[in-house]
């Protein structure tokens, strides 16, 4: 019988702790602040080099680091992560440099062809030298050197104390010396999650410059009476957020972390659902006035509230409201924030009230933001097919959670039973479902 039939009594334990996440916040927040004043700090100290913030593409990089540090001490002596079982490590195994030695020259084999065969797909996307891309191929360009020379000795010292070294990159490795017998589930395992990082990571490098800049360099006291400037402001600020702890997941997925990829997505549709909002495939649908656009002839909530500065506070408030929610659901994933991956089971923070705070917290705020219902030229036409087209948009962000469901109700007992007891028990998915189970059969 499954697990829903009988939901657990109790929210299951999340695999991540909201320590994690808030450690890499406050990070992120003091680093900032240090930018933003980087003149006065570096009088201070009598530091060499320009008086003035430091809110240079290289310095968003540099954040990611100074976050992903933080997150990854809370990780290893608050919660230490790297004694749990899921890590796949035994430290007390020492396994014999004879035995682990032709495994890990597979596994690094494995590994090497891996990353040039992204390096050949980021050679042949055009659309990755051009605009925002460009600093992510510079960014990679310059990692490709240091990652290779520091995957031997971490590839040479994991292998001695994983209870199982033969994981999908010895997999893959095995199949292309074609010494071994190999698991082709375990190479697709392994593509996919590559697949994922390669895709996906290159494009949270690219998108880290632009708001870092704009929060660095924001004049803050300057806008406070306004709240279309401030809100709007705030709002990038979160969204900051949002991108540097999302690009520390992407980076920071190591074994001892316990941060690693169980697994990609293994169905089509989650893909299909997933890519379609990211470039360059979102540039042909979402990005195209006459395909999904929904911002036709749209003023906006500023252009319609001006004028109306208690509605237009109210309204910012809600945005920056449902933007913290949406960024506060991407922290909460701590070092373990990524696409289409299965990576443990998170329970807390905001997925005790929903089990898709981000998607349902985004697409309110472009329902709010857009106001695809009015428009500037008042064509009733052009308000239906608005209202319709955010209407699809929307519904592609219920297909992406119902796939992203499907495959973790297919990887972890725990996430059974947090989703069996979410819809009998959560604030807003436990509402949903019973208004759901009151409506007449036929009807759902």
């Amino acid at each position: 019988m499954s697990n829903a039939a009988f939901p657990a009594l109790s929210r299951p334990a999340s695999d991540v702790s909201s320590g994690v996440g808030l450690s890499g916040l406050v990070a992120l927040i003091v680093w900032l602040m240090v930018c933003r004043n980087w003149a006065a700090v570096a009088d201070t100290f009598a530091l060499p080099g320009p008086r003035a913030p430091l809110s240079g593409p290289y310095a968003s990089v540099a954040t990611v680091l100074v976050t992903g540090t933080a997150m990854t001490i809370w990780s290893l002596l608050v919660d230490k992560v790297h004694r749990r079982a899921s890590t796949g490590i035994d430290w007390a195994l020492r396994r014999p440099w004879s035995e682990s030695f032709d495994i890990s020259i597979t596994k690094l084999t494995g590994l090497w062809c891996t990353w040039g065969a992204i390096t050949v797909f980021y050679c042949i996307g055009r659309w990755y030298w051009d605009g925002q891309y460009l600093f992510a191929m510079e960014v990679l360009g310059a990692a490709v050197g240091p990652l290779f020379v520091l995957s031997i000795p971490y590839v040479l010292w994991i292998d001695r104390r994983m209870v199982n070294p033969r994981d999908h990159s010895w997999h893959f490795g095995a199949m292309l010396v074609a010494r071994e017998s190999w698991d082709a589930s375990e190479v697709k395992k392994h593509w996919r999650a590559w697949a994922i990082k390669g895709f996906f990571g290159a494009f949270m490098i690219s998108i880290l410059p632009g708001g870092f800049a704009r929060v660095v360099e924001a004049d803050f006291g300057g806008i406070a009476h306004n709240p279309v400037d401030l809100g709007s402001m705030v709002i990038e600020a979160l969204f900051l957020i949002d991108v540097q702890i999302g690009t520390v997941g992407y980076l920071f997925t190591f074994r001892p972390l316990d941060a690693h990829i169980r697994s990609g997505n293994p169905l089509l549709a989650g893909w299909v659902a997933a890519l379609m909002c990211y470039p360059p495939f979102v540039w042909g649908t979402m990005g195209r006035a006459d395909v999904l656009g929904y911002e036709v002839n749209t003023g906006g909530w500023a252009y319609w509230l001006a004028g109306h500065d208690a509605l237009l506070w109210l309204w910012a408030a809600v945005m920056v409201a449902l933007t913290a929610i949406y960024a506060w659901a991407t922290f909460a994933f701590g070092l373990r924030f990524s696409n289409l991956t299965y990576r443990g089971v998170l329970t807390n923070g905001p997925y005790r009230f929903t089990r898709h705070p981000a998607y349902l917290s985004k697409n309110l705020f472009w329902w709010t933001s857009t106001l695809p219902f009015i428009v500037t030229n008042g064509s009733l036409t052009d308000a239906v097919r608005n209202t319709v087209l955010l209407g699809v948009v929307s519904g592609i962000y219920y297909w992406r959670a119902r796939t992203e469901e499907a495959h973790l109700l297919g990887e972890d007992a725990k996430y059974r039973e947090y989703h069996a007891w979410m819809a009998q028990n959560a604030l807003i998915t436990g509402t949903f479902g019973r208004l759901l189970a009151m409506l007449p059969k036929g009807t759902k």
